[in-house]
């Protein structure tokens, strides 16, 4: 007599789109960096400070894993709160949108040898400095690409490197602090 017992296979469900929990997630965490950036911004005003909306949609994006289009979202999110902050209007949308997807990116790069620490502080560095480039080229494109502008800009684009390059390395440590406790917590892969 032969067995008719087969094995039992339990299909998997692929992820598709974002769940409950990741939603809820983007929202704490993107707001998180909001209250921080008022609060640390009104009380740490050295010309050089954390970007906590960049470090918290770097986070989100580790943790969470989205694609190309729901992490275009978050930077899109990202931007609309930066709204509520002094600067300058709108170019947030871009700056954010760029940084998130190259976030978004990043992490997909296969890097073996590079232990999971350097890389997270490798592409947040990384998105943190396309944001801030992002936003350079946009404010220098719309307000100084004027043929008379060029010569005598306002702000000296080394200030702003210095600057954008300053915010990136905080940011970079802020991510890869934050990064490995949420992910035992929230048992991420």
């Amino acid at each position: 007599m032969e067995s008719t017992v087969g094995k039992r296979e339990v299909a998997r469900k692929e992820k598709k789109g974002l769940q409950i929990s990741d939603i809820l997630l983007i929202g704490i965490l993107l707001a998180a960096g909001a209250v921080l950036k008022f609060f640390v911004g009104t009380i740490i005003n050295i010309g050089m400070k954390p970007n906590f909306i960049i470090a918290m949609y770097c986070l989100i994006i580790l943790l969470v894993k989205p694609g190309i289009i729901e992490a275009a979202i978050i930077g899109i999110l990202a931007g609309a709160i930066c709204q509520f902050f002094p600067g300058q209007p709108y170019i947030n949308f871009v700056s954010e949108l760029a940084g998130a997807v190259a976030m978004c990116l990043l992490i997909r790069i296969p890097l073996e040898k590079i232990k999971l620490p350097l890389k997270t502080v490798a592409c947040t560095f990384l998105s943190t400095l396309v944001s801030g480039f992002s936003f350079i080229g946009v404010m220098y494109f719309l307000y100084y690409a004027r043929p008379n502008m060029l010569i005598a800009a306002p702000t000296p684009l080394a200030i702003f490197l210095a600057i954008i390059f300053g915010t990136a390395a905080i940011n970079a440590v802020i991510v890869q602090v934050l990064y490995i406790p949420l992910k035992l917590v929230l048992k991420k892969e």
